[in-house]
Parts: structure tokens; sequence; C-alpha cells
């Protein structure tokens, strides 16, 4: 049975960008049941890694992601806080999108973990 995740990836990084009719594509397939599962959002994540290149509509895809499976109990998990802070800090900054993206989840968390709380700290002064 051929890799899914691979597979995809392959196809959508062949030119090593991924164009705005790529993010339609993943939006529509990924939250066709309104919710994003930890593989999935691990799939988008490793795209954004990857991709050399990516237009604004996949940035916002992937906050859109971050947030729906983060927050759908409301509560942001230290595990979570761990994913987060390995993946926003695998290029060794935090950028503009980022920081948006921390404080978008500390806005509509119910409850945020002291790990969360650490991160959003360091890289929303």
């Amino acid at each position: 049975m051929a890799d899914w995740k691979k597979l995809a990836k392959e196809a959508l990084l062949a030119d090593g960008r991924i164009d705005t009719r790529e993010v339609e594509i993943l939006r529509r397939a990924l939250f066709a049941d309104q919710r994003i599962d930890k593989s999935e959002l691990e799939f988008l994540a490793e795209l954004r890694k990857s991709a050399k290149s990516a237009v604004k509509e996949f940035m916002k895809l992937f906050m859109d992601a971050v947030k729906n499976h983060m927050l759908a109990d409301g509560v942001i998990t230290d595990s979570e806080a761990a994913w987060l802070r390995k993946t926003i800090f695998a290029d060794n900054k935090v950028d503009a999108e980022e920081i948006e993206l921390l404080k978008a989840l500390k806005q509509a968390a119910k409850q945020t973990s002291p790990e969360f709380d650490k991160l959003y700290a360091e890289c929303v002064k």
C-alpha cells in the first residue's frame, strides 16, 4: 500500500513550492470533516518545513489547521505546546505569522498549560 503522505508530499513539492491551487486542494481535502487530526497536522508541518516557497494562503491554511486541532477541546496541553515549540523553532526564528498564531491560540483557548504559557512569553514579548 502506498504511503499517502509521502506520495502527496512528492506531488505537491515536485516544483519546490506550494501554489494557490494546491492550497485549495489541501484545504478542501483536510477540512472535509471539519477537523484536523494529529496526522494531518504533522503532514502540513512537514510540507511547510520542506517547501522552498509557499503562497501566503498556505500559511493561513497551516494556522487554521493548528487552531482547529489544538482548540478542539479548548485546552492547549504541555504536549501540544511542545509540538508548537518544535514547529515554530524549526527554522531557529519566530516570524510574525507564528506570533499571530500564538496570540490567536492564547485568546481562543479556555485553558493553557504552563509549557504553552512559557512559549508564549518567550515569543510574544
